[in-house]
């Protein structure tokens, strides 16, 4: 026990006490993937047998979310255990619990492997805008016209960046 700390209540936390990144930044994957498949808070819970608070703390990065609950999470939403840490920045990845408590004088211990998600477009907040809002245009001749602009300027970009290579 560190003298004057109640290492209990500091569990998780950073040392300033503030939820940590990682768990902010998997509450935060949680609630992009909810709302991807149109579920409130509400629902979410009660396909957990949690109250639609214990969500909000868990989206909010405030209540970390243990192992099996995560997996009966990817489970009712459909994703595997990694969606919830991919996309995470450098800066969030090296505020573990486990930085914070290893004594910073043994930095092969503190070494983290160079580890890249591949990015799944389909998962991405500015895809999800697009494609609610593509299905949202009530003129589906128009919205075909509009497909088909974006994908002829797909395939003229990328042949503009081959011609430059």
């Amino acid at each position: 026990m560190t003298k004057g700390i109640n290492r209990k209540s500091c569990r998780g936390r950073t040392p300033q006490g503030e939820p940590n990144p990682i768990d902010v930044h998997v509450g935060n994957r949680i609630r992009l993937r909810r709302t991807l498949l149109g579920l409130s808070q509400e629902k979410l819970a009660s396909l957990l047998g949690l109250t639609f608070q214990q969500v909000q703390k868990y989206e909010r990065g405030m209540n970390r979310v243990g192992a099996s609950r995560l997996w009966d999470i990817g489970k009712v939403l459909e994703v595997p255990i990694n969606f919830f840490f991919e996309d995470m920045d450098k800066s969030v990845a090296s505020q573990s619990p486990r930085m914070f408590s290893l004594n910073e004088s043994n930095p092969a211990l503190l070494a983290e492997e160079e580890e890249t998600y591949e990015v799944d477009p389909m998962q991405k907040q500015e895809t999800i805008e697009l494609v609610k809002a593509y299905y949202k245009i009530p003129n589906r001749k128009a919205a075909k016209h509009m497909f088909d602009l974006i994908i002829a300027m797909s395939k003229s970009t990328y042949n503009n960046n081959k011609d430059e290579e």
